[in-house]
């Protein structure tokens, strides 16, 4: 099987690198590999890979501060707005809620706990690239709200001109909801509609990812105008026509 697509897999564990690079290559990926924090970032900058697998406890840089330092909402020139797009899975041994709650917060598109299972790995990378792309792939190719824009082929949005800094996968949920107006989802359909899979009943990701857009696509996300809670059933987009 053949894919042009570059994982990058972060891990010091050298037996990890190991069987995820096995089971990524056998499907045609190709994989970049690296033991700490410094060379993952300079393999980011130098390859731009298509997501990485990103350990938490790491030398030099731990996870938590690579994910940060591509998710933050700064000034960007260059290559560096390619790189805050980068889909990121966070794989650890870190299982405490906490973790993975700080994880999404920080824009993590999935958190998975070791041990774990290499075949669902893969297929957990495969729905989270198939997601990032669905944007891309659908026949509506721009929305307009009042002064909100988005942009199915750049996964691009603005407000006012001015283009709002957005994770993959808070593009996608935000996508999702736009071309969904006023149908209201829970959480559970919208982590089957956007994730792609059952995600073991961590729901609290949606809740997390919809605080982030709010925070970023609102002018006041204690009002917010575009994106609704339903109290009880969910959360719903309003077009404002």
């Amino acid at each position: 099987m053949s894919n042009s697509q570059t994982i990058l897999v972060v891990d010091d564990e050298v037996t990890v690198r190991e069987v995820v690079r096995k089971y990524l290559e056998l499907e045609g990926f190709r994989v970049l590999e690296a033991d700490n924090g410094p060379l993952a970032l300079h393999l980011l900058h130098q390859d731009k890979p298509d997501l990485i697998v990103l350990d938490i406890m790491l030398p030099g840089l731990d996870g938590f501060t690579i994910t940060r330092s591509l998710r933050a909402p700064v000034e960007r020139q260059g290559d560096i707005h390619t790189l805050e797009d980068i889909p990121i899975i966070m794989l650890t041994a870190r299982t405490e809620e906490a973790d993975r709650i700080t994880g999404f917060e920080l824009g993590t598109d999935d958190y998975i706990v070791k041990p774990f299972s290499p075949r669902e790995l893969v297929m957990r990378i495969k729905a989270v690239l198939r997601r990032s792309a669905a944007g891309a792939a659908s026949s509506e190719k721009s929305l307009t709200f009042g002064d909100l824009r988005l942009e199915a082929t750049s996964r691009s949005v603005t407000r006012g001109g001015q283009e709002i800094p957005l994770t993959a996968k808070e593009f996608d949920l935000l996508w999702f909801l736009a071309t969904h107006p006023r149908q209201v989802f829970s959480r559970a359909q919208l982590l089957d509609q956007v994730w792609g899979y059952e995600f073991y009943g961590y729901e609290s990701t949606v809740t997390v990812h919809i605080r982030r857009l709010r925070e970023k696509v609102e002018a006041d996300p204690g009002s917010p105008v575009f994106i609704h809670t339903v109290w009880g059933v969910g959360y719903k987009f309003d077009p404002l026509t």
